[in-house]
């Protein structure tokens, strides 16, 4: 299988903004499993932004356009070294691929990309993806990574994609305020219905609600890709996941739809 995970800042990094260390660890050592599996694994990783804010010691995620150009800076450094670092000790090469929205939307762009990333596959190298947040603005802005992922599983011609959280999955309530919310584990249609379950923003240093995840969700499955929303607080389960086991809530692909 081609799989593209995506994983958030909320499951990357603690509430400070600093690297949650063993939970790195234990994604990039599962990753690392999955691929000598025999799967191509694809990475889009959040945590640019936040994880730079934690490094320049900010008390927030920061609001003005600069500051948060110079928390990814500084921040996409942190991330590449950690896994370069840490995939290295499983013999796997990374390779860091940074994109706006100006190079998914201009088609020449688009296909370079495509390109790279396909020799990439071949060459057996695991590709990290990111916004390109120290440059982007709002007018080239992808907006979240939750959009990037589903848009780079497109372009990968994947078979799955999972976005890795800070929740479960999608509940017919919003379960910090409702304890009696139920999981649903299998979306097969993408409803009106199901679009109103979504809540507000994320956690304090992402950018990404459920409302960007569903947007991921139609993104996908309307490309013939099969997308899982799960917790990321246990990386191990994506083992599960691949075996295609109810881990989180899985959105089924457009029935009829071929991935290319």
């Amino acid at each position: 299988m081609r799989i593209v995970i995506k994983v958030g800042t909320s499951t990357l990094a603690h509430a400070t903004g600093h690297l949650n260390i063993r939970r790195v660890e234990e994604l990039c050592r599962t990753l690392s499993d999955l691929k000598n599996a025999g799967h191509e694994i694809i990475l889009v990783s959040s945590g640019a932004i936040g994880m730079g804010a934690g490094k320049l010691s900010l008390k927030e995620r920061p609001r003005d356009m600069a500051t948060k150009q110079a928390a990814a800076a500084v921040g996409q450094c942190e991330l590449m070294y950690t896994y370069d670092k840490l995939f290295a000790e499983y013999n796997h090469t990374v390779a860091q691929i940074l994109l706006t929205g100006a190079d998914l939307r201009d088609e020449e762009r688009r296909g370079n990309f495509h390109r790279t990333l396909f020799r990439l596959l071949e060459l057996g190298v695991l590709p990290v993806i990111n916004e390109n947040d120290s440059v982007a603005t709002e007018e080239i802005s992808i907006g979240d990574n939750d959009t990037l992922g589903a848009i780079v599983a497109v372009n990968a011609e994947a078979d799955l994609l999972v976005i890795l959280s800070d929740i479960d999955g999608l509940y017919d309530a919003d379960p910090r305020k409702h304890p009696d919310a139920r999981l649903l584990p299998i979306v097969e249609k993408l409803t009106s219905d199901i679009e109103k379950l979504a809540g507000g923003e994320g956690s304090s240093l992402g950018t990404g609600g459920m409302a960007t995840k569903l947007h991921a969700a139609h993104i996908a499955t309307e490309a013939g890709i099969d997308m899982v929303i799960a917790n990321g607080a246990t990386p191990e389960n994506l083992y599960r996941i691949v075996s295609g086991e109810d881990i989180g809530t899985r959105f089924c692909k457009v029935k009829g739809v071929q991935t290319v």
